[in-house]
């Protein structure tokens, strides 16, 4: 790595820190503001309300008004590998070209790992779930006993703390709708 791309990486962490402030700040700008050096566009929707994060690598993530959450890139190549989710739901698009990078989203219950898809995850007080729309996701807990189960098209799980195996299910259709709702699908 040259001393000039070194200078640069702490410029595109910075940028990355503020379109996040920034979100925070004015969650609901009318306007889209463009992720300098991140490689993302933030648009703020009404109807209902949620941010709306677009990257140049496919990756698209929406957030419901009041969630929480971290966008984290790993290896600093300007581009989220990660969300940390802390409270909230969030709707992950991920084209299948992504699944290959691993693009996650971390709760404080659970780790969903994309496999080309789309899907939502809902962080409560004490439970993650975890909703495929399109594809498959890879899901298990983050501590204890941490077996993964693969979710499929209409299949969801709930992580709570425990050790218990995680049960896949197929979700009835007005638990899926009320969730997707959350995001104007």
């Amino acid at each position: 790595m040259t001393w000039r791309r070194a200078r640069r990486r702490p410029a595109r962490l910075a940028a990355l820190r503020l379109v996040l402030l920034g979100s925070l700040l004015h969650p609901f700008s009318s306007e889209p503001a463009l992720a300098q050096g991140v490689g993302c566009v933030l648009q703020a929707t009404t109807a209902p309300a949620r941010q709306i994060l677009r990257c140049r690598d496919g990756v698209t993530i929406e957030a419901e008004a009041g969630a929480v959450y971290t966008l984290v890139d790993r290896d600093r190549d300007a581009q989220p590998d990660a969300v940390h989710l802390q409270s909230g739901a969030i709707l992950v698009d991920a084209p299948a070209r992504t699944a290959r990078r691993g693009f996650q989203v971390m709760t404080p219950q659970a780790i969903a790992a994309v496999r080309g898809t789309q899907w939502a995850v809902d962080v409560g007080s004490s439970r993650t779930s975890v909703l495929v729309v399109t594809g498959r996701v890879a899901v298990r807990r983050v501590s204890g006993n941490t077996r993964s189960v693969s979710l499929e098209p209409g299949e969801g799980v709930d992580v709570e703390a425990g050790t218990s195996p995680l049960v896949v299910r197929r979700w009835p259709a007005p638990r899926a709708a009320a969730l997707l709702a959350r995001f104007g699908r």
